[in-house]
C-alpha cells in the first residue's frame, strides 16, 4: 500500500468561541484481530472538542501504511466506505484546530513520509517554538516541503536521522526539537508515542482485551472501553507491537508543565489529569468563584458549555439556584453554506439563544471559563439584557489572559488579549456586565490539586517554561495601538 488520502469539496468554518483554541487531539491502537480503523473513528470522535478543522486516520498491518483524511469533523470525513480499505492491526488518528499552518488540506494529519526505515505516518499535538530553525537546516540538508506545520517538519526530522529504528531517531533527534508535542506515529515496526520534556500536551496510555491505545485524553479510552493505565511521561516515548510495550527516555525529565487550560476548557470533563477529574476540578474553581466574589442575585446561569460545572459549584457554595438561561445550537461546528451578512451579523446569536422566561427581570450570575478578546462576551451581555436580564454579573473561572502562547494555544497577539490592555474595571465597562471577577491564581491551583510548579501558567503570569526565539517573541508581543472593539 502505500499514501491514499481522499479530497473532498471544502468546508468552511462557523467559530464564534470566546475561549482560547486548542490545536488538536490524537489517538492511536495497536489490537491485532480488531477494526482498528473503527475503533480509531470513535476515539477521534470522542476528542473532536479538541479540532473541527479537518480529521485523519492512518492504518497499517506491517506491509505499508494508507492514509485518509481530510477537511471537515469526524463524522463528514468518514462514512461505511471509508473502512472498507482501512484494514490492519494498528492505526492513529488526528483532530485539527489550526494554530501553526494556515487552513489547507496539506496540513490535515496524519503526515505521511518515506523514511530509510520503511514508509510513516505521524500526528502531532502542539507547537515547537524553533520550526524555523529546523526547516531552515533541513531545507539545507535537502528536504522538501508541501505544508507549513511543523508535523511536517518532526517527519523530515526523523528521516533525516541514519537509526536502523524509528526508536533510535526520535532518541537522535527529538532533543533537538523545542517546544510542546505530543506526538503518535505508526510504521511498520508498531505505534509509538511521544512526549514534551514538559508535558505540556497531553498523552496517556490505554488497555483493553490485550490491545494498547494512546489518547489525547482519558475520555477518548472510555468511549473505546480501554482500561487507563497511566500517562506517558515528559521526556519519554513508549513502543507498542505484537510483543507489548517497551518504554525509554528520549530527554531527562524537565520541570512538568502540563498547560492548565486543560484544565479549565481544553479537556472534556470526564477526563482525567493528575489524576483528578476535570469535572470535580471545574465544580471546585466555581466554589472559589463564589467564596472571592459573593454577589446577591436571583439565578446563576452558565455560558454552555464549558463554563457548566463551575457555574453549578457557583450555585452550590452561593445558595443561589443554578438554571440554564442560555441554549447553545450544538449542531454549528462547520457548514457547507456560507451564511449572509445579515445573518454573519447577528454572531453570538447563531450559537446562544436567550431563555426570555428563565432571565427576564432577573439579577444574573453568568459563569464563564475565560475570556480572550471580549467580543463575544459582550455580545452575551447585550443579547442577556435585552431579553430582560435586570442584571448581568459575570464570574469567570480563570485570571486574566495577559499573555500570548506559543506552544499550540490560538491566544493571538498581545494586542489582542481584552486584559493586556484594559485594567478589570475597564473590562467590565467594555462588556457591559454590571459586576466582574476573575478567579485568582491561587485558588484556580488549589482547584486542580497539584503545585503551581507542575503547570504552565505563562499566558496569565509570562513564566513561560520553554524560551521561545527572538523573531516569534516579538512578533507575538508586539503591542499594537487597537480599540477593545
Amino acid at each position: 500500500m502505500s499514501d491514499c488520502s481522499i479530497v473532498s469539496s471544502g468546508l468552511l468554518p462557523c467559530s464564534l468561541s470566546e475561549s482560547p483554541g486548542e490545536e488538536c487531539g490524537v489517538f492511536g491502537v495497536f489490537a491485532p484481530g480488531e477494526d482498528v480503523a473503527r475503533v480509531t473513528y470513535f476515539g477521534l470522535y470522542a476528542l473532536q472538542h479538541r479540532g473541527q478543522e479537518s480529521a485523519g486516520i492512518a492504518v497499517t498491518s506491517g506491509d505499508g501504511i494508507l492514509v485518509v483524511k481530510d477537511m471537515g469533523l469526524v463524522s463528514q470525513v468518514f462514512d461505511e466506505n471509508s473502512f472498507v480499505s482501512l484494514k490492519g492491526d494498528r492505526a492513529i488518528g488526528h483532530v485539527r484546530y489550526s494554530t501553526t499552518g494556515s487552513t489547507h488540506w496539506e496540513n490535515a494529519q496524519p503526515f505521511f513520509e518515506v523514511t530509510r526505515r520503511g514508509p510513516l505516518a505521524l500526528a502531532h499535538n502542539g507547537n515547537l517554538v524553533n520550526t524555523t530553525q529546523l526547516r531552515e537546516w533541513l531545507l539545507e540538508s535537502g528536504s522538501t516541503f508541501t505544508s507549513t506545520t511543523d508535523t511536517e517538519v518532526i517527519c523530515s526530522l526523523l528521516n533525516s536521522s541514519d537509526s536502523p529504528t524509528t526508536m533510535g531517531a526520535i532518541e537522535e533527534m527529538f532533543p533537538r526539537m523545542h517546544g510542546a508535542y505530543s506526538v503518535v506515529i505508526l510504521t511498520e515496526e508498531g505505534l509509538l508515542g511521544a512526549r514534551d520534556p514538559h508535558g505540556i500536551r497531553p498523552l496517556c496510555i490505554g488497555t483493553r482485551d490485550g490491545g494498547m491505545f494512546l489518547a489525547s485524553e482519558t475520555a477518548a479510552l472510555d468511549v473505546v472501553g480501554a482500561k487507563f493505565l497511566r500517562e506517558v511521561e515528559p521526556g519519554e516515548m513508549v513502543f507498542i507491537n505484537e510483543d507489548g510495550i517497551e518504554s525509554r527516555r528520549f530527554a531527562p525529565p524537565a520541570r512538568p508543565a502540563l498547560c492548565i487550560f486543560e484544565f479549565i476548557y481544553f479537556a472534556r470533563p470526564d477526563s482525567i489529569l493528575y489524576d483528578r477529574v476535570l469535572y470535580s476540578a471545574r465544580k471546585e474553581m466555581g466554589m472559589h468563584l463564589a467564596e472571592e466574589a459573593p454577589v446577591e442575585a436571583d439565578i446563576v446561569i452558565p455560558v454552555p458549555d464549558s463554563g457548566v460545572p463551575s457555574a453549578i459549584g457557583f450555585a452550590e457554595e452561593s445558595r443561589i439556584p443554578f438554571g440554564q438561561g442560555l441554549i447553545k445550537n450544538r449542531y454549528i461546528g462547520r457548514t457547507f453554506i456560507q451564511p449572509s451578512q445579515s445573518i454573519r451579523q447577528l454572531g453570538v446569536r447563531i450559537k446562544l439563544n436567550p431563555l426570555k422566561q428563565v432571565i427576564e427581570g432577573k439579577r444574573l450570575v453568568v459563569v464563564d471559563d475565560s475570556i480572550v478578546r471580549g467580543t463575544t462576551s459582550r455580545k452575551i451581555v447585550e443579547i442577556l439584557k435585552e431579553a430582560g436580564a435586570r442584571e448581568v454579573h459575570l464570574r469567570v473561572s480563570s485570571p486574566p489572559i495577559q499573555y500570548p502562547c506559543f506552544y499550540g494555544i490560538d491566544t493571538a497577539v498581545r494586542s489582542e488579549l481584552i486584559a493586556s490592555r484594559l485594567t478589570v474595571p475597564e473590562i467590565r465597562e467594555f462588556l457591559g456586565a454590571d459586576s466582574l471577577y476573575y478567579l485568582g491564581m491561587d485558588n484556580l491551583v488549589a482547584s486542580c490539586r497539584s503545585p503551581k510548579e507542575e503547570f504552565c501558567t505563562a499566558c496569565f503570569d509570562d513564566t513561560y517554561p520553554i524560551e521561545a526565539p527572538d523573531d516569534l517573541t516579538m512578533s507575538k508581543f508586539r503591542l499594537e495601538e487597537k480599540s477593545p472593539a
